[in-house]
């Protein structure tokens, strides 16, 4: 595993324990040897995550839109920051760049890119693994949500098993590395009334 690409708030969140863990992320991988692929901003979780994993001597790629570096959010910092022309165009890469994702705490942007990228994986379009850190009980409400549109039949068989989820960032990695795709993703079953 060489690189993961992290999603995570532009925003720090309440208190510090989502900073502390952004933090904890960026030197664990650091010093696993997996560089970050992640936003690029400069700001919030984005630039506590990148600036800890910079200062453990790890690889740092940012990805950010234009549009966003105009609004100067982006981080200054980085050796390798890319800009793109889109918000298509940054995930795209994104997830060309990563063997795996995670997605830390954060909002509608966070949630949209890692059910983006989770879906890919249903359906075969990668084999990449796809997580939560589970932040001080963040993510609880949602995997359960998820737990419930699993019991009610609008995932297909294994397809909730492909989302790791963990509280430690060290063993969420050690877990990413053995996890293994399914061979084919499952067929659709189209049921009639």
């Amino acid at each position: 595993m060489k690189r993961l690409c992290i999603f995570c708030g532009a925003n720090t969140g309440t208190g510090l324990r989502y900073l502390e863990a952004a933090r904890q992320l960026g030197a664990t991988l650091a010093h696993a040897g997996v560089g970050v692929v992640y936003g690029g901003a400069g700001i919030g979780l984005m630039g506590a995550l990148a600036d800890a994993a910079r200062a453990a001597g790890g690889e740092v790629i940012g990805v950010i839109p234009q549009n966003l570096l105009a609004h100067e959010v982006a981080h200054r910092n980085l050796e390798d920051l890319r800009v793109v022309g889109s918000m298509h165009e940054r995930k795209a890469l994104m997830a060309e760049l990563a063997d795996g994702f995670i997605a830390l705490p954060g909002g509608v942007g966070t949630l949209e890119e890692l059910f983006e990228v989770w879906t890919w994986s249903h359906l075969g379009l990668h084999r990449k693994p796809c997580a939560l850190l589970d932040v001080d009980g963040f993510y609880q409400g949602l995997s359960g949500f998820l737990d419930h549109v699993d019991r009610e039949g609008f995932l297909r068989e294994g397809v909730r098993d492909m989302l790791l989820i963990d509280d430690d960032a060290a063993r969420l990695l050690e877990r990413m590395r053995a996890w293994r795709a399914p061979d084919t993703p499952q067929v659709l079953t189209r049921v009639t009334a």
